[in-house]
C-alpha cells in the first residue's frame, strides 16, 4: 500500500480509473454524479465522451473493450440515469464482455425515502452483472473499484456496477490505493489435462468431426490455436454470430456461421457430424436450434471457461473447463491429421448444391447487394470494424461479409439489443482511431439512437454508416409472414427524411436506390473525411435465408425460394 492522503470520494474513484489503465469513460452527468463530474476537471488524462442517452454510453463501452480487450467503462447519474444503462449492461453480460458502470446515488441520509431520483439500481442490476457494490464509506472505494476491474476481467468476462451516494464522493478521506496485481497466466488443470487426452482420442478416430468457434476463443486470445488446431487436425470450423472473426473467412476449412440464419451446408453438416468439438460458446438455441434435434450422431467436447455452461443446453461427454488458449495449446500437440475425404467431399457437394449466399435476381435493390459490395472494402482493408445492430441487416452481414481477424465484427448477440449500432461503432472508432469503422443499422434499430450522430459529428469520430432501409421492422415482418398467416402488425416503421436529418447533425450523407451506385457511394463515404450515412433504400420483400424454422432442428433449414431456380451471384 501507499502512504496515504486525503482525497475526496470523486477524486479516489478518478485515481483508481487512471491506476486501471482506463483512459476513455463514456457518460452523461446529472445531479447524484455530479462530484465526480467536478473531479474529472483535474484529470484532463480521462477523456469523456458525453453521450446523448445513458444506454448509449453502456453500448460505447461495450464497443470500445471489443476492439480494444480493455475494460470498458460508463458513467450515469441516478435513477433514470442508472436505469438507462441496463439494457447495455445487460448486452455486455449476455456477450462476455468486460464492463466496469460507475453510477451516482442519493446522499445516505436519504437511502429508503424515495428521494427524487432513487432507485435501487443494485438490486435492478444484481441479474445483468457479475457483481454489484454500493460503496458507503468513501475510504472503501479504491479497493471496490480494484475489485470491479478484477471480476470483470477474470474468468467469462462481463459488466460489474458500482454505485456511490453523492455525499460519498464529496466526502475527504485518507486515500489507500491497493497494490496492482498481474493476473495469473491461465493454466490447464490436471481435470482438464486428463479429459484433453480423451478429447483428443475421440478426435482422431472421428471420422465426421467438426468445430464449432464462439466468441471465447477471441476473448482469450486463442486465434492462432484455433487455427493451428483445425490445421493439425483437418477438422473445419464452423463460427457462431459472436465467433465471426475467430477463424479465417478465406480459410479452405471455414465454413462459415451456423444456426438460425447460419449456411446451409453447415445446419446440414452438424446434423451429420459424428464428433463436435465447441470452443468458447454456448450451444444457445440460435446456434442448435431444436435442442434434442441438436447433433443426433455426434459425440461432442465442449470447452469453455465458464463450468455453467457446460452440459446446460446439450448433453456432454467430455467437459472441458478452462480458458481457451490454454486448452488448445495442450491438445492441439495430441491430434494426429487424418484424411477424411468422404467427409470433406460431402461437405462441397453440400456447398455446390446449396449456394446459401446466391442473391435472388431482381429490378430492385437487395440488401445482400450492398453487403457484398461493403465486403470489397473490408478485404481491401483486414483492419475494417463492422458493427452491426439486430435484424435482418445484422444476419446479411454475418452471412456476406468475411472476417479473417479477430474483433472486426461486433454485434449484439446474446441480449439483441436493436439500437446497439451506432453507439457500439462510436466506442469502436475511439478505441481504434486508425481502422475503418462501419456501423451498418436497419431503419427501425437506427432510430433507437441516432441521436448519437452528433456525438460522432462533435467527436469528429469518422464511422461510416450503411442505412438498410426497407421501411419494415423486417426480421419481425418475416415471422409475421411465414408464421402468423402474414397478418402484418405494427412492422411498417416510418422515419425522417435520413439526409436531412444527418446533414442537420453535421454528418454527411447521400441516398443510393441504384445497384450501380452501391459500390461508388462505399468509396465516397470511405474517402470522407468524418462520419459519413449511406441511406440504401432497397427491396421491402426481400428476407433472409437460410432459416431454421422455430421449433425446428438444424436439418430443417429452410433455403430461399427465389434462388433455388434462378439464383444471381
Amino acid at each position: 500500500m501507499e502512504p496515504t492522503r486525503k482525497l475526496k470520494g470523486a477524486e479516489i474513484i478518478c485515481e483508481s480509473l487512471l491506476r486501471e489503465g482506463v483512459e476513455v469513460i463514456f457518460g452523461y452527468p446529472g445531479g447524484a454524479i455530479l462530484p465526480f463530474y467536478d473531479a474529472l476537471w483535474s484529470y484532463p488524462q480521462l477523456r469523456h465522451i458525453l453521450v446523448r442517452h445513458e444506454q448509449s454510453a453502456a453500448h460505447a463501452a461495450d464497443g470500445y473493450s471489443r476492439v480494444t480487450g480493455k475494460v470498458g467503462v460508463c458513467v450515469a447519474t441516478s435513477g433514470p440515469g442508472a436505469t438507462n444503462l441496463v439494457t447495455g449492461i445487460m448486452g455486455a453480460k449476455a456477450d462476455s464482455v468486460p464492463m466496469v458502470a460507475i453510477t451516482g446515488q442519493v446522499a445516505r441520509a436519504s437511502l429508503g425515502s424515495e428521494a427524487f431520483q432513487e432507485c435501487d439500481i443494485c438490486s435492478i442490476a444484481a441479474s445483468t452483472t457479475k457483481a454489484t457494490f454500493m460503496v458507503m464509506n468513501p475510504a472503501d472505494l479504491a479497493e471496490k473499484i480494484r475489485e470491479a476491474f478484477h471480476v470483470a476481467q477474470e474468468g467469462r468476462p462481463g459488466p460489474v456496477l458500482i454505485d456511490v451516494p453523492r455525499d460519498v464522493q464529496m466526502e475527504l478521506t485518507d486515500a489507500v490505493f491497493p497494490d496492482a496485481t498481474e493476473p495469473p497466466a491461465p493454466e490447464v488443470s490436471e481435470e482438464a489435462a486428463k479429459r484433453l487426452k480423451e478429447a483428443a482420442r475421440l478426435i482422431n478416430k472421428a471420422e465426421r468431426p467438426l468445430i464449432i468457434s464462439g466468441h471465447g476463443v477471441m476473448t482469450s486470445g486463442a486465434n492462432k490455436e484455433l487455427l493451428s488446431l483445425a490445421e493439425r487436425s483437418g477438422i473445419p470450423v464452423i463460427t457462431t454470430l459472436l465467433g465471426l472473426g475467430s477463424f479465417p473467412g478465406g480459410h479452405p476449412l471455414s465454413m462459415g456461421m451456423l444456426g438460425m440464419h447460419g449456411m446451409y451446408w453447415s445446419n446440414l453438416s452438424v446434423n451429420e457430424a459424428d464428433l463436435i468439438v465447441g470452443v468458447g460458446m454456448r450451444f444457445d438455441d440460435r446456434v442448435t436450434g431444436k435442442v434434442d434435434t441438436f447433433a443426433p450422431h455426434a459425440r461432442i467436447i465442449h470447452m469453455d471457461i465458464d463450468p455453467t455452461q457446460i452440459g446446460r443446453n446439450v448433453p456432454v461427454e467430455v467437459p472441458v473447463v478452462g480458458d481457451a488458449k490454454a486448452l488448445l495449446q495442450r491438445l492441439t500437440p495430441l491430434v494426429t491429421n487424418t484424411p477424411r475425404p468422404d467427409w470433406m467431399q460431402y461437405i462441397e457437394n453440400l456447398k455446390q448444391d446449396h449456394p446459401s449466399l446466391a442473391i435472388p435476381a431482381s429490378d430492385t435493390l437487395q440488401p445482400q447487394q450492398v453487403i457484398s459490395a461493403l465486403d470489397t472494402l473490408v478485404q481491401e482493408d483486414p483492419e475494417t470494424i463492422v458493427v452491426t445492430g439486430v435484424g435482418q441487416h445484422q444476419m446479411w452481414a454475418a452471412q456476406h461479409l468475411s472476417f479473417n481477424h479477430s474483433d472486426t465484427f461486433v454485434s449484439s448477440g446474446g441480449l439483441g439489443a436493436m439500437g446497439f449500432e451506432l453507439p457500439a461503432a462510436l466506442g469502436a472508432q475511439i478505441g481504434k482511431p486508425g481502422a475503418p469503422v462501419w456501423s451498418v443499422a436497419g431503419d427501425g434499430g437506427f432510430q433507437m439512437t441516432l441521436q448519437e450522430l452528433v456525438t460522432l459529428s462533435e467527436e469528429k469520430l469518422p464511422v461510416k454508416i450503411a442505412l438498410i432501409n426497407n421501411g419494415y421492422l423486417g426480421m419481425v415482418k418475416q415471422w409475421q409472414e411465414m408464421y402468423f398467416d402474414g397478418h402484418l402488425k405494427a412492422v411498417p416503421v416510418s422515419g425522417p427524411d435520413f439526409i436531412k436529418l444527418a446533414e442537420a447533425y453535421g454528418v454527411g450523407a447521400i441516398r443510393v436506390t441504384e445497384y450501380e451506385n452501391v459500390l461508388p457511394a462505399l468509396r465516397q463515404a470511405q474517402d470522407h473525411d468524418g462520419p459519413f450515412l449511406i441511406e440504401f433504400v432497397v427491396d421491402s420483400n426481400t428476407n433472409v435465408y437460410p432459416m431454421v424454422p422455430p421449433g425446428g432442428s438444424l436439418a430443417d433449414t429452410i433455403e430461399d425460394p427465389a434462388t433455388a431456380s434462378n439464383p444471381v451471384t
